[in-house]
């Protein structure tokens, strides 16, 4: 599909989630802004709210019921639970939507590995970071064992020693 195209997919799904959402950003080939992306990627951060019984705060939280309301009006759910997922995949219109769920501690990561490409996120991004001792699991980086919060883009790129790249020109 053209460019145009996904960016007004993507712009309708950032405009439905975006009121249940901490954070949410386009990502991938439409974020780097390549002329014929084959799919739509978004990273977000939905509200979550923590469940209370009588005797108060259980220590448990939810996410807000909105989100998973919008997200089910989007289109197809093809993968994933819109409730508690790390990954909602959708059809819409024909166009394969992927949504995936970051936290405050990991939105640096996650917007930047799923901008990509493949290949920049791996030979440039973990290669880096994996020389700096740092590791990646699970969606968390990690150092000794102990997690390490990357709350912005430019944090991810400066545990891996690299120099912050726009998106449009990470090849």
């Amino acid at each position: 599909m053209k460019l145009e195209a996904a960016q007004q997919i993507a712009d309708r799904v950032k405009a439905a989630l975006a009121p249940y959402c901490e954070r949410i950003e386009v990502a991938g080939s439409v974020r780097r802004r390549k002329p014929e992306p084959h799919d739509i990627d978004m990273v977000c951060v939905p509200r979550t709210f923590m469940l209370t019984d009588m005797l108060g705060p259980t220590g448990v939280s939810e996410r807000d019921k909105g989100f998973w309301i919008a997200v089910n009006g989007l289109g197809a759910v093809l993968k994933g639970e819109p409730r508690a997922g790390k990954l909602i995949q959708l059809d819409i219109e024909g166009v394969n939507v992927e949504i995936f769920v970051a936290t405050r501690d990991n939105w640096g990561l996650m917007l930047a590995i799923r901008t990509g490409p493949a290949g920049y996120s791996h030979h440039v991004l973990a290669h880096g970071w994996v020389r700096n001792g740092y590791h990646s699991i699970d969606g968390m980086m990690t150092k000794s064992g102990m997690p390490v919060p990357v709350r912005e883009e430019r944090d991810l790129f400066a545990i891996a020693g690299v120099e912050w790249m726009p998106p449009e020109q990470r090849t």
